[in-house]
């Protein structure tokens, strides 16, 4: 840990001499102004660290979250500096190989504070964004959806990621707002919290207050795992009413018709809570109508020829921050939405929350919806 930690110190601290560098050096600003850049980058710098540990539990984030906040807004702030830096860049060394050095002054001392404008106006919008997910619509339809789970509505809740820098009070407007939507059952798709259990555990807490009259079941994500506190964690959504499909499956019956419901634990599981497809999957048959929750996207790929109706995962989060959407089919079969792995429909969605930075850039959070419908032919599709 001390290793990993110290590597993500000088990571960030080269990341803060670089800005420096294109925004307060390359113009040729005036001193005083470079040491107001120096200043703003290294309290950037010091209040990411502390975001970080917080995230870890290596610091109890409860007396301060809004350190861990504003830490975590930094890094998303600097990334969209650093992008600008490159365009800017770009510009610049063209002039340069051009021989014309005023005017390459002239573009970094009118650039430089474009690029900065821009980062912030992109931030705040992230910020907005991310503070409100929105209820989306989709729908299967398919001849093998039983008469009495024709129109069973489902809300798959997944990627809050709440902890250090979102608190119970983002929980409670996520819960509210799949209350309003009535569903029949919620499905929770793990990555629920950060940090230990001891620490933030009040911040996922209103969870106990979602209303579903077939249940509330949930799997774990990644980002469970990460906190070493895997177990710990999915024994405290129990306490708040939640049924835990640890490489289980179950049934749930309506009108005479049955769903059967398998989900597995996240992909990087190791040990005993590995993902277990066979053992999530146990007793269903071709003939059974079977939806499996899953994190990630790309465990379908495990469950090919299993007679899985419908897949709903998570953890992409649509990318969250442009330009990293079109980076997410390097690990992941799909990035959000509706569409076919193989043989298996599966739903992804962007997720209600946010990982890091508390803000989302063409990447808008979302609860989705999910209706079933008895229809001639098989079609997943979101509405919205």
């Amino acid at each position: 840990m001390s290793i990993f930690v110290l590597v993500v110190a000088v990571a960030l601290a080269l990341l803060s001499l670089l800005l420096y560098r294109r925004l307060a050096v390359a113009p040729r600003w005036p001193d005083a102004v470079r040491r107001g850049v120096a200043l703003t980058l290294a309290l950037g710098w010091v209040a990411l660290l502390l975001a970080f540990a917080m995230q870890s539990g290596v610091i109890d984030p409860r007396p301060a979250r809004w350190v861990a906040w504003a830490g975590m807004t930094w890094l998303a702030l600097a990334w969209y500096l650093l992008l600008g830096s490159v365009v800017l860049g770009i510009g610049a060394l063209a002039l340069r190989r051009a021989h014309r050095p005023q005017a390459r002054l002239r573009l970094l001392r009118f650039g430089t504070p474009v690029v900065v404008v821009a980062a912030l106006a992109t931030t705040g919008y992230g910020v907005s964004e991310a503070a409100t997910p929105s209820v989306n619509v989709a729908m299967l339809t398919s001849p093998r959806v039983p008469e009495g789970l024709d129109r069973l509505r489902i809300a798959l809740v997944t990627d809050l990621h709440v902890g250090p820098v979102r608190d119970r009070a983002f929980t409670q407007s996520v819960v509210d707002r799949v209350n309003e939507a009535h569903p029949d059952i919620v499905l929770l798709g793990g990555d629920l919290v950060d940090g230990k259990v001891e620490q933030v555990a009040d911040a996922i807490a209103p969870i106990a207050g979602l209303e579903a009259p077939l249940g509330v079941y949930a799997v774990s994500g990644n980002h469970e795992f990460i906190s070493g506190e895997a177990d710990a964690w999915m024994r405290q959504w129990e306490t708040l009413g939640v049924t835990v499909l640890r490489n289980r499956g179950t049934v749930v019956a309506r009108d005479g018709s049955e769903l059967h419901l398998a989900g597995v634990n996240d992909l990087t599981a190791t040990g005993a809570d590995a993902t277990d497809v066979d053992a999530a999957l146990a007793g269903t048959t071709a003939d059974d109508f079977t939806i499996l929750l899953a994190h990630q996207p790309l465990t379908a790929e495990r469950v090919q020829g299993r007679g899985v109706d419908l897949q709903l995962s998570g953890h992409t989060h649509g990318g969250q921050l442009w330009p990293f959407r079109y980076f997410v089919p390097l690990q992941q079969p799909m990035v959000d939405g509706a569409g076919l792995v193989g043989d298996v429909p599966v739903f992804t969605s962007r997720g209600a929350g946010a990982w890091g930075p508390p803000e989302r850039v063409l990447a808008p959070p979302e609860i989705p919806v999910i209706t079933l419908r008895n229809g001639e032919r098989q079609v997943l599709e979101r509405l919205d």
